[in-house]
């Protein structure tokens, strides 16, 4: 069993797929909710979210000097990227404080350096570019974003109109094909 597959063993296992009636942030209605929040409270399936991330964005040879995790899922997901595998991370501030610093983003960086956009999942996209703008305000280049999942609602092409590339480490079909196969859901 490759860690793609066991991910998603362990995504179930841990309650992150969760079948019903779901509104997503998007808007649009789900039959399938994916909740990577709880990821915080099973380290051990944290640890394998961050090697699988950090084994896409080195198995597709990007190139970047730091990664951004985007508020608020993502945080924990690109700290154990992180961790893993020795990279330097920072992560844009969904406000800004009006005191102290008063930071767009916590963390080093150097303008003009290259940033590897971490998320939990992409659905339309939208969520992303607008992380994303902090960082390009701030002089930073964002060529790729890489997410665990793609919902496969239209991220992928929103962001490719923008300019961006996104590096998926499991679908939405692919999670639900591996559950099935494994016998944690039906057809």
């Amino acid at each position: 069993m490759n860690d793609q597959e066991k991910l998603c063993l362990e995504l179930a296992r841990i309650g992150a797929v969760k079948f019903g009636v779901f509104t997503l942030k998007s808007g649009l209605k789900s039959p399938v909710y994916i909740d990577l929040r709880l990821l915080v409270s099973h380290p051990d399936v944290l640890k394998l979210v961050g090697k699988v991330i950090g084994g896409l964005a080195k198995a597709k040879g990007l190139k970047f000097g730091r990664i951004a995790g985007i508020p608020y899922a993502a945080i924990p997901i690109a700290t154990a990227v992180s961790l893993e595998f020795g990279w330097p991370m920072i992560y844009p501030r969904k406000e800004v404080k009006e005191y102290g610093t008063k930071k767009a983003i916590e963390g080093e960086y150097r303008k003009g350096e290259t940033i590897l956009v971490i998320d939990d999942l992409i659905t339309t996209g939208l969520s992303k570019v607008e992380a994303i703008a902090p960082l390009e305000a701030e002089g930073l280049k964002v060529r790729d974003i890489a997410v665990l999942i793609d919902r496969e609602q239209g991220g992928r092409k929103e962001l490719e109109a923008k300019g961006y590339k996104l590096h998926a480490a499991l679908t939405v079909s692919e999670l639900l094909e591996a559950l099935k196969g494994n016998g944690k859901m039906d057809a």
